[in-house]
Parts: C-alpha cells; sequence; structure tokens
C-alpha cells in the first residue's frame, strides 16, 4: 500500500484538453488508461516513489499538455 509519504507526484489530467494520442499509457502503462473513447483515465493520482519517472515522461510525451505531473501539496 502506498502511503503520502511514499509519493513524490501527483497527477492530473484534463479530459477536456486531452487528444487521445495515448502517450501517457505508452510512458507509464501502470499510471494511464484510456476509455472507450481513447480519452485519458488517470488510474493512479499518487504517483509511488519507483513510478515516478514514468509519470515525468507521460506528462512530457502528452502532445496537447493534458498530462501533468506536481509536487503534491
Amino acid at each position: 500500500m502506498v502511503t503520502p509519504t511514499d509519493s513524490t507526484l501527483r497527477l492530473s489530467a484534463d479530459r477536456e484538453v486531452c487528444v487521445g494520442a495515448g502517450q501517457c499509457v505508452r510512458a507509464a502503462p501502470d499510471l494511464f488508461d484510456q476509455d472507450d473513447d481513447g480519452l485519458v483515465v488517470v488510474l493512479r493520482a499518487d504517483v509511488p516513489t519507483e513510478a515516478s519517472t514514468g509519470a515525468r515522461t507521460a506528462a512530457d510525451w502528452c502532445p496537447s499538455g493534458a498530462v501533468t505531473a506536481h509536487e503534491p501539496s
């Protein structure tokens, strides 16, 4: 189980901006999926330390900027 102290990043996705490219799923399939319309679905908003590279890559690869990875507040 992931506790708040195990999380280095928090993910968010704006489905209104998502274009369904699927780059987030390619970068971090354990953190993202796509619905039947191809839009992003965040599977895990609190990113465990070991998945932080994939989370950052997903945000970087997102062509529409719909995915963001930020420090938890």
